[in-house]
């Protein structure tokens, strides 16, 4: 079967590499806007759709994955930081707090779709003005939802976690194993690969 990543992201990749050894990458050229009236929960699934929706587009006999990654505190979504004042503020913003990591998936095949979330809390250490200010003098916060990576330096914050470790990396692996597994054996697919 064919498979495509519809991601750029390197962490993605390396993570889909869990579940299937040989598959595409083709990221998904979206203008990452939501709907104004959409619940902030939803927003992750919402764009991990539309990434999928766009790449699946003539190419109905392959599985396309799209995943999308939101940082959500105090109810707001941080999205990657534009510039080092606004990686401060994030930091700020998670200094001693639990936020929120939801990833939304997409997963379509024969021209049928199925996406899902999964959540999971992240607790960080209340955060010195000096650690703040050496990590966004790094590279690593700017290509990253929230303004940190939970597999590299900004593990250093993280006083805890409850849920999937991988959701916050970017790709709840686990689950999205069981979800393309369920989603490709269903009847209805079977029905159309027989066609």
């Amino acid at each position: 079967m064919d498979i495509i990543l519809a991601s750029a992201s390197p962490r993605r990749k390396q993570l889909l590499s869990m579940i299937y050894s040989d598959f595409r990458v083709m990221p998904a050229d979206i203008r990452e806007l939501v709907p104004r009236d959409l619940d902030v929960d939803k927003c992750p699934e919402y764009l991990a759709n539309e990434k999928a929706g766009l790449i699946s587009q003539g190419r109905q006999k392959s599985l396309v994955i799209g995943c999308d990654t939101a940082v959500i505190c105090d109810g707001k979504m941080l999205n990657k930081p534009r510039d080092t004042n606004d990686a401060r503020i994030m930091m700020n913003m998670l200094s001693g707090a639990v936020h929120r990591v939801i990833t939304g998936c997409a997963l379509y095949y024969m021209g049928k779709s199925f996406t899902f979330s999964v959540s999971t809390d992240v607790e960080f250490y209340e955060l010195s003005e000096q650690e703040i200010e050496a990590y966004i003098s790094t590279a690593e916060p700017y290509d990253k939802a929230g303004g940190y990576g939970i597999q590299a330096k900004g593990a250093l914050f993280v006083k805890g976690i409850n849920g999937d470790y991988y959701n916050v990396v970017g790709m709840p692996v686990s689950k999205l194993k069981r979800a393309i597994d369920d989603f490709l054996s269903s009847d209805e697919i079977k029905e159309l690969e027989n066609k």
